[in-house]
Parts: structure tokens; sequence; C-alpha cells
């Protein structure tokens, strides 16, 4: 059995600042023992693919803007810090950083939500790249990939406190 607290504990953060679809997850019984990443991540991700489109615009606006200003305050999660760490976001030169800051303003006011990507694997340079193609995104293709990548993020955080299948 699945002690609840725990689970919550663990998981209700995989999808950023949204423990509700780790508690809807359990709800449904989606979640079998032994718990894998790819099972768990399974689960995860069909309930955030039924939320609403309001409560997926939520987990979207919970990521923090890349090499933002919660970056800079110190307040990201700590799996947002090393993942930006990671990928040299918190290293970026003065006009990096400046141009970081004028993509991430565009993006949210074009989209509503910030730039998403999983950055494991990635520079700077890479993701740069990648906000530049798809600033010019619709709206509706964007909103699509930005769930694949928070779901891309989920599994990596998943795959890193859990065994795979």
């Amino acid at each position: 059995m699945i002690d609840r607290a725990d689970f919550l504990a663990r998981f209700g953060g995989v999808f950023e600042h949204s423990p509700f679809i780790a508690e809807r997850a359990l709800d449904v019984g989606a979640v079998a023992l032994p718990l894998t990443a790819a099972g768990v991540h399974a689960a995860l991700v069909a309930v955030f693919r039924k939320a609403s489109e309001a409560e997926q615009l939520g987990v979207l606006r919970a990521h923090p803007d890349l090499a933002g200003r919660l970056a800079i305050a110190g307040e990201l999660t700590e799996d947002s810090r090393n993942e930006q760490a990671g990928a040299g976001l918190d290293r970026l030169s003065p006009a990096e950083h400046a141009r970081f800051t004028e993509l991430n303003t565009a993006y949210t006011e074009k989209f509503g939500f910030p730039f998403i990507i999983a950055v494991k694997g990635l520079t700077k340079d890479d993701i740069l790249a990648a906000f530049e193609a798809r600033i010019g995104n619709t709206a509706t293709a964007e909103f699509e990939t930005a769930k694949t990548q928070v779901e891309r993020i989920a599994l990596l955080r998943l795959t890193a406190a859990l065994p795979g299948e």
C-alpha cells in the first residue's frame, strides 16, 4: 500500500508547485507498486493531460523564468535551481543575462506563461537557440510544446528519485 503523506511529500512537487497532480493520481488509483520512474510518470502525466486547460496553464505559470528574478533572488525550488545551474544559467555574462531577460519578457507577454524547457543536457547556447526559435510559434503550438517540456522535466526529476522499469 502506498502511504499518501509519504507519496505526496516525495512527488507532490514533481510538477512545479502543483501537488494536485500527485493527489489526483493517487485518488484515481493510477499509482501502483513498485514505484518506478516510468510508472509514476505515466500516472502523473495522465492526470496532467486530463486537467482543465486553466489548471494546465497554472502548472505552466508555476515554473520560473530561466535565469530570471527568482534565480537572482535565490527563490527557486531546489530542483529548478539545480537544473538551471547544470545548464550554466547561474553563470551568465551581463549581455547573456540581458538577452534572457528580454526573451523572457517577450515570451511571457506573447504566451502568458514563462518559457519552459527541460535544460538537462543542454548548454545556455542550446537554450537560447530554442528560446529564439519557439518565440515564433503560435499560441496553440507553444502551449503543447510547453506541456511536453513540463512532462519531460517531471520524468527527469522522477528518474533521479526512483529506479526505472
